[in-house]
């Protein structure tokens, strides 16, 4: 049995840093483990050009604890008003690695997103011909859909007519959650990879809602049945370079979970990395565990493998988490698994 495992220093493809407060309360968490990531453009007011992601880059790095060794990699929001022309201009500075597109109203500062794919046409298409990826939160907002299947609704409806006008286009269907997303992210040859969470590969929607509702379970997009948990399990552990991780790592303070209409996300950033050695052993595929966290991602965006190195090793003894996070915000709840984890990153 390994015991102990060496990895190139993993990148995270998708996660949400916040700003003021809660960004300088939660950046050190990821910066601990993390060399890279894709930082999401969902503020208020959104990142939507060039400029407000250099201004949001400067306030993560003014954030970031002296001694951490972390680039953050930003991304543009898609609005119906985005000029293609900024867009280009972004990524040939080195500026941007991606623009992500929310359907309006999907998620967390969603409403300002794309309600007509046709009316972004002219940015994509740009984005095609330089070969900028377009990040993809996977889901319809038609309230006749089911909140269980707007994945697969979307990627019938919106993601494969979308890819078929623009074959070229490089695509990331984000935090996929279903077996139809598995399977969909195969078809696309080099073109289309997929995001897959930390907690999508441990919780399912029993999770959230048997025995009474856990708020701090509650994630958009929402996590579906076993059936579709396995198939995650399935495909992260697989050894595809066309799946890797995005944590989706996203805080709200408690307040904010624990109410009415309490918001939706998983804060994984503290424990991701002995999570996924958990469930990579549980699946005899640590083997695999480097590809998923720190190659394949690195591979679909163009970037160097880290030349630096994370150890994860196992003891017989639970790791032990904090409950929250303290942040000058506000406490944010780590993600609990539900069962012990033995392992750790050793410093």
């Amino acid at each position: 049995m390994t015991d102990r495992l060496t990895i190139p220093r993993p990148d995270d493809m998708h996660l949400h840093l916040r700003d003021g407060a809660m960004l300088a309360g939660v950046l050190p968490e990821t910066a601990r483990h993390f060399g890279r990531a894709i930082i999401m453009p969902n503020l208020v007011p959104p990142v939507v050009t060039m400029a407000g992601a250099q201004a949001y880059r400067a306030r993560i790095m003014a954030a970031l604890p002296k001694d951490a060794d972390f680039t953050p990699l930003m991304t543009l929001y898609l609005t119906e008003g985005t000029d293609a022309a900024d867009v280009a201009a972004a990524h040939a500075a080195g500026v941007i690695h991606a623009v992500k597109l929310y359907p309006a109203g999907a998620t967390t500062n969603s409403h300002g997103g794309v309600r007509d794919v046709t009316r972004v046409l002219p940015v994509l298409e740009k984005m095609a011909e330089i070969g900028l990826p377009l990040c993809i939160h996977n889901e319809v907002t038609d309230p006749e859909v089911d909140i269980f299947d707007r994945e697969a609704v979307f990627i019938d409806t919106v993601l494969d007519p979308l890819r078929r006008r623009l074959p070229s286009l490089r695509v990331v269907m984000e935090h996929i959650t279903t077996s139809q997303g598995v399977d969909y992210a195969r078809t696309g040859g080099d073109n289309l990879a997929a995001t897959i969470t930390t907690h999508h590969l441990i919780i399912n929607r029993n999770h959230i809602l048997s025995g009474g509702i856990k708020p701090h379970y509650y994630c958009l997009p929402v996590a579906k049945r076993e059936s579709h948990r396995l198939a995650l399990r399935q495909a992260a552990t697989s050894g595809e370079a066309r799946f890797f991780l995005g944590t989706d790592s996203a805080p709200h303070i408690d307040a904010l979970k624990e109410h009415s209409c309490g918001c939706a996300g998983c804060f994984t950033a503290t424990n991701t990395m002995p999570l996924l050695a958990h469930v990579f052993e549980e699946l005899d595929a640590l083997d695999r565990l480097a590809g998923f966290t720190s190659r394949f991602g690195a591979a679909f965006y163009r970037l160097p493998v880290s030349e630096k190195t994370l150890i994860l090793s196992k003891s017989d003894t639970a790791t032990i988490w904090p409950e929250k996070l303290d942040t000058g915000a506000g406490p944010v709840t780590i993600f609990n698994p539900g069962f012990p984890v033995f392992w750790q990153v050793t410093p």
